[in-house]
């Protein structure tokens, strides 16, 4: 199954304490691209049902970042042909445990299903 999230990769913003009600939560920008993901999943999924909680999901993510416009044109050309890549933030991990904490519930039980 595949799909597609619009715009610039994120990645999973760490849990906000309020002083006020004593309470974690999920900060905004976190909350709303993870809602998108789940949106983009269900637009993209067709026939596609919660995978069984006996079986495992093999999940593959691919996030492109544009090339600064501050680069110059042979360093642009590089990153181009792959010869470079970014470094910037957000890093895998952090990519990766959005997405898997958007899908839990959607596409599978738990995201402990993914190996």
């Amino acid at each position: 199954m595949y799909f597609f999230v619009e715009g610039k990769p994120q990645g999973k913003a760490r849990p906000r304490f309020s002083q006020k009600s004593h309470t974690t939560y999920t900060p905004k920008n976190t909350a709303d691209y993870e809602k998108r993901i789940r949106q983009a999943f269900t637009e993209g999924r067709g026939e596609w049902n919660k995978l069984p909680s006996d079986c495992y999901a093999f999940v593959k993510i691919q996030a492109q970042y544009p090339i600064p416009k501050s680069w110059s044109k042979r360093k642009k050309k590089e990153a181009i042909a792959g010869l470079i890549v970014p470094t910037t933030k957000p890093d895998g991990d952090n990519i990766l445990k959005v997405v898997l904490d958007a899908l839990n519930g959607l596409a599978y039980d738990d995201d402990r299903q993914v190996v």
